[in-house]
């Protein structure tokens, strides 16, 4: 008898079996996919995957991503055999209130976890974002005269489901234009989603459509065979392409009557088949969650592994700290999310300006000078840079033959360069931005959901924000977007009135570490605000701010905006003191961070005996109503924009100086 094939038997079925117990126990989950993928997984965390489970953090390890998260017991099972702080009562306790094994893997909950998976796609695309950062460091920080300071590689089990959203395509193409050879994806070919047979829906040529995008195809005719698994991922480490290795493999392999079968993706095996398939593995039926002592031993073996490989790169490290001292210092600042000193003293102020310049502008300009200083900050635009002010002058864009440049060109393609820019900000050592059309947005929103679920601080940076953006019609005119993004927990809206505003709105998303930036700024000119009249910009930190009261008496009136249509207010509120109208101005950039003062804070500002106010906002009305309460009015939109030159569109639709002022008397009476 062969005691190592019987060992590693008993290894693959002790991860099948685990995520069974798990799914059965729980009564709830996807069996299919951990029992059909386990060898792949076994192959993949024993023979390749270089971590160390002391220390999932470790700046130099390989990135294992299961894309397909509703197979998450199989990564969790991974997690409590190769010895990471995941006990095995919390695998008992799989999708229960409380428990760190939530129904699909969340960063941030379970230590080993390294991205947010569930929405199908979304993991495929962030390991783009994984490979590029590795890329980018390798070229920045390794030397050839040492060993690697930067040398790992991403591994992803992706599935059927996984190949048929359209992020996925968008990062593949990518992937395959920038050559990310340390991308190596394992495809769990079942041919099995919870309508049937893929043949319903998904016939195409999967291989050859990889090989269009520029990858090297590789195919493993028994997704059980790990030998022969072994030689593909070896094989897909010689190349300079990314890599995806087709596993045609059997969803639920295994279970008696449900292998290859619909029910096995989505439904608990239920006692008798799954005592079935332990009886056919001659795997004991009790108890559950049953490891041999000889296969956790096997599995542990990682923690020493891990350690032995940490201590090694720590000896790199230790030599790049002696021959590039300055560098090696940079890099590990980046790595542990330390600022560079005076980086603040970076920011521009900009003097007082009546014709102004759009906030997208400005914030082009907080972009260029903070760049000089921060090495980290990387990002681009989905083809749409010189709308977007997004260039960083003096620096090269990153492409397969420069990878060292920090310019991303995504192309137009917004889904995938959301997910990407969540895998850089996830892989640590960057301040990622991300850039396009407030309106698109519609796009994106599934990654701005998950940077926000996940607490990465991406920045996202959206120009063209309302029905400013004039003659190209409704169709690219943001209306209901605001209120929508607003809706999202823990996403920090930023909307900046002026320049100044915008270089306040930066100095947050760069110091914000914990939780998404968004920023919608306008194409139109906005007027750079007199300070020395009004308040300071600083008040953007509380997300709205007095910027001035027109009368010495308590406020008749309350006029509230953001973005451009503070300059609008503050015109209409000179207007009505001159008719002897007592009115505060407040600046409102940003719902959440206003929301976060406390109540001594929020009543100074809107103070809570003034009952009529006025909020002027050119997008959506839903929300406002919170701010001007009941007595109050908002000027805004419930309908689409028009078609036009942006000031003609204005006046048409109420925001104007004149609308203002008559429902400011409509209210006062």
């Amino acid at each position: 008898m062969n005691t190592n094939f019987e060992l590693e038997k008993k290894a693959i079925n002790a991860i099948r079996f685990l995520s069974a117990d798990g799914v059965q126990t729980a009564n709830s989950g996807h069996p299919g996919l951990p029992m059909g993928t386990a060898s792949i997984a076994y192959t993949i965390w024993t023979k390749h995957l270089k971590h160390n489970p002391n220390n999932p953090n470790w700046i130099n390890r390989d990135r294992f991503i299961l894309s397909g998260g509703h197979g998450s017991m199989l990564l969790y099972s991974l997690l409590y055999l190769t010895g990471y702080d995941l006990p095995l009562e919390e695998l008992k306790k799989f999708r229960q209130l409380g428990s760190i094994t939530p129904g699909h893997p969340e960063v941030g909950v379970t230590p080993g976890v390294e991205t947010t998976t569930g929405p199908l796609g979304q993991g495929f695309a962030n390991g783009v974002g994984f490979a590029i950062a590795e890329a980018h460091l390798a070229a920045k920080y390794n030397s050839p005269e040492l060993e690697k300071l930067v040398d790992h590689y991403v591994y992803a089990i992706v599935t059927d489901g996984d190949l048929m959203e359209g992020v996925t395509s968008e990062a593949a193409s990518l992937a395959g234009h920038l050559k990310l050879g340390k991308l190596i994806y394992l495809y769990d070919d079942n041919r099995i989603s919870i309508d049937g047979s893929t043949d319903l829906a998904f016939t195409e040529d999967r291989g050859m459509r990889f090989q269009a995008y520029g990858w090297q195809v590789l195919k493993v005719k028994d997704g059980n065979d790990v030998e022969e698994i072994d030689r593909a991922i070896w094989e897909a480490k010689k190349d300079e392409r990314p890599t995806i290795i087709i596993c045609r493999t059997k969803i639920g392999f295994g279970l008696p009557t449900m292998e290859n079968t619909a029910d096995a993706h989505g439904k608990p095996p239920g006692e008798a088949e799954l005592r079935a398939a332990k009886e056919k593995f001659g795997w004991p039926v009790e108890p559950k969650f049953f490891v041999p002592d000889e296969v956790l031993h096997f599995y542990r073996a990682a923690i020493a592994n891990g350690e032995k490989n940490e201590w090694e790169w720590n000896t790199v490290l230790e030599q790049y700290k002696k021959e590039f001292p300055e560098k090696t210092y940079e890099f590990l600042r980046r790595m542990d999310g330390i600022l560079p000193e005076g980086w603040q003293e970076k920011l521009p102020v900009f003097a007082t300006d009546s014709k102004g310049m759009g906030s997208r502008v400005a914030s082009g300009k907080v972009i260029n000078a903070l760049a000089e200083l921060l090495p980290e900050l990387i990002g681009g635009s989905a083809d749409l840079t010189p709308s977007n002010n997004t260039w960083i002058n003096g620096d090269s864009d990153y492409q397969w033959d420069n990878p060292g440049g920090r310019y991303l060109h995504f192309g137009v393609r917004e889904h995938a360069m959301g997910s990407i820019l969540n895998g850089l900000a996830l892989h640590k050592g960057f301040i990622p931005y991300g850039a396009s059309f407030l309106v698109f947005t519609d796009y994106v929103r599934p990654a701005i959901r998950l940077s926000a679920l996940s607490h990465i601080p991406v920045k996202w940076i959206f120009t063209h924000d309302s029905i400013g953006v004039g003659e190209d019609g409704p169709t690219h005119q943001p209306v209901e977007h605001l209120a929508s993004l607003r809706a999202i927990p823990g996403l920090v809206d930023l909307r900046p009135a002026d320049a100044n505003e915008v270089s306040e709105a930066w100095k947050i998303a760069i110091l914000t570490t914990d939780k998404p930036i968004l920023m919608a700024l306008s194409r139109q000119n906005l007027p750079t605000l007199d300070r020395e009249k009004l308040s300071g910009s600083s008040g953007v930190q509380k997300g709205a701010y007095v910027l001035k009261d027109y009368g010495t008496k308590t406020p008749d009136l309350i006029l509230i905006a953001s973005g451009s249509e503070v300059a609008l207010v503050i015109a209409a509120a000179e207007e009505l003191a001159n008719k002897e109208i007592n009115v505060r101005v407040v600046s409102m950039p940003s719902w959440y961070l206003f929301e976060q003062q406390n109540q001594l804070y929020k009543d100074s500002v809107l103070l809570p005996e003034v009952k009529k106010r006025i909020a002027v906002e050119a997008a959506s009305v839903f929300g406002w109503e919170r701010w001007v309460g009941d007595q109050g009015k908002i000027i805004g939109l419930n309908r689409f924009g028009e078609s036009g030159k942006f000031e003609d569109i204005y006046g048409y639709l109420g925001f104007s100086i004149q609308n203002i002022v008559e429902t400011a008397f409509e209210i006062i009476g």
